[in-house]
């Protein structure tokens, strides 16, 4: 179950690492896999993202698929994700492209409720805390955290869902908080097992889902969970890249 607090450890666990732009100007490659050579290892440079309340975690791999290395994520009433921490400022790169792959959706699959919320595929992007862009009890909250946890949590996120009934282009809260919108790229099952090529402007989707300017990019994730709904699920991640167009 992804409640506030595990919501919380997602954000802190990706907030920024430098990523250097300069040398790569017109796109920046957060998620190489297709360069993996060692399929005993994780990616490099992504790390896994475990819940304290949650026993089962979700198995992520490196495999060949058409010759090609990608993530496989496998999912039985269980949780998890891979993480990658980063600071970069989505106006210089406002694109996001990746492809994926899911055998299946969930029967239970709900975008609107929290015994619903399971994705067999979904890309996480977190904001930045930017204190000029809150009132003065959510600097109090956000403060508070900074105490416990030594560090500001970002201040919002986006999921790029595969969705299991919900119509596609939806933008919807999160049933745990509403500083994460859930986005709603594909749905059902009709695309089961072919690989989609995914391109979004984050920052045209940010200003929709908050309806302000997006602050820096503080990292992503790949999750694959099933734990609210107790079913099964397989999918794969290919490259993720951030591009100016």
């Amino acid at each position: 179950m992804i409640t506030f607090f595990s919501s919380l450890l997602i954000c802190l666990c990706l907030l920024p690492a430098t990523l250097k732009a300069a040398d790569i100007p017109h796109f920046l490659v957060v998620g190489n896999f297709s360069e993996s050579t060692d399929l005993s290892k994780l990616p490099e440079d992504w790390t896994p993202l475990v819940f304290k309340d949650i026993d089962a975690h979700t198995e992520y791999s490196l495999v060949k698929d058409d010759g090609i290395s990608v993530v496989r994520a496998t999912s039985n009433a269980s949780s998890s994700g891979l993480t990658r921490k980063f600071s970069l400022n989505p106006l210089d790169y406002p694109v996001l492209s990746w492809r994926w792959k899911v055998a299946n959706v969930y029967e239970k699959g709900d975008v609107t409720r929290k015994e619903g919320d399971d994705y067999p595929a979904r890309i996480y992007i977190t904001f930045a805390y930017d204190p000029k862009k809150v009132g003065f009890w959510e600097k109090v909250k956000f403060n508070t955290i900074k105490i416990f946890y030594g560090e500001y949590p970002p201040i919002n996120a986006i999921n790029y869902i595969w969705a299991s009934k919900a119509p596609r282009d939806l933008i919807t809260p999160n049933p745990y908080t509403d500083r994460v919108k859930m986005i709603v790229l594909e749905s059902g099952p009709e695309k089961s097992n072919q690989w989609i090529q995914e391109k979004r402007n984050i920052a045209e989707d940010y200003r929709k889902a908050f309806g302000e300017e997006p602050p820096m990019i503080s990292g992503i994730a790949i999750m694959t969970d099933s734990d609210n709904t107790g079913e099964k699920a397989t999918a794969w991640y290919g490259d993720i890249t951030f591009s100016v167009k």
